[in-house]
């Protein structure tokens, strides 16, 4: 059963997925550095702001659908990612693959 989520919960989704997609248009040489943006943005944000700041969460919304609208002109085959953020990808992603590795295991019976 999956929970309720608030109108403000399902916008934040929805950009995110529209990030997501939006790096599938993307040339695949970049697609790493325009998903390794796009995490690393709503991870960051989302740990620095209170879940009950909602004036902050709607701010941050705006900002990032006029940042989602730039990057999605077909013009933009690339962009820049610190060493800040690549190092938070690999730490991060090392992670995912052990959540992913930990679901696999269950699955299969191993």
């Amino acid at each position: 059963m999956s929970a309720r989520r608030s109108g403000l919960q399902r916008e934040v989704l929805a950009l995110y997925r529209r990030a997501l997609r939006t790096v599938n248009t993307k040339p695949p040489a970049a697609q790493p550095k325009f998903r390794l943006l796009a995490r690393y943005s709503f991870r960051t944000q989302a740990a620095a702001v209170s879940p009950r700041d909602i004036s902050a969460i709607e701010h941050l919304l705006r900002k990032g659908r006029q940042q989602l609208e730039i990057y999605e002109d077909p013009k933009v085959r690339d962009c820049w990612v610190s060493t800040e953020m690549v190092q938070w990808g690999e730490k991060n992603k090392e992670r995912r693959e052990e959540v992913v590795g930990d679901s696999f295991e269950k699955k299969s019976g191993n």
